[in-house]
């Protein structure tokens, strides 16, 4: 026998992993990642559903005046969840200085938290619910 004919024959004789394993391993590796898809889509889409609706508050020209350490801002923030980083927000609070304001803020005569600019110029210092601030944006709401 020669060489190159007792090579063949000894990898043909070897062990080789069986193809019902290997296809059991893909279709496991599969549903995985088709599983942390659907988790990924579905958590996306719940914690971004306002993502227009706060948008369309920055294109409409609202503005919510807050502050790091105000409880009622953390409350506003809670309320748009993810979406908060589309909210026209602007950041009162000085690092460092618990109750101190920035400069955009003082000239915007801020006094409260949060307070919400309106295209018209009104203020209000207040929570607002969701429902309202797209009543008077006239932004809809998912």
């Amino acid at each position: 026998m020669s060489e190159l004919r007792r090579k063949r024959q000894e990898e043909r004789e070897q062990p080789r992993p069986k193809g019902r394993a290997l296809r059991k391993i893909v279709i496991a590796a599969g549903v995985i990642l088709v599983a942390f898809g659907i988790y990924y889509f579905i958590y996306y889409r719940t914690s971004h559903k306002l993502d227009a609706f706060a948008k369309c508050l920055s294109q409409k020209n609202l503005k919510m005046y807050g502050a790091y350490w105000c409880p009622h801002c953390a409350e506003q923030h809670e309320m748009f969840n993810e979406s908060f980083e589309y909210v026209p927000y602007i950041e009162c609070g000085v690092p460092r200085d618990q109750h101190a304001e920035t400069q955009v803020c003082l000239q915007a005569g801020v006094k409260q938290f949060p307070t919400w600019v309106f295209p018209d110029g009104s203020r209000e210092a207040r929570v607002f619910p969701l429902e309202e601030l797209s009543r008077r944006s006239g932004c809809a709401l998912p």
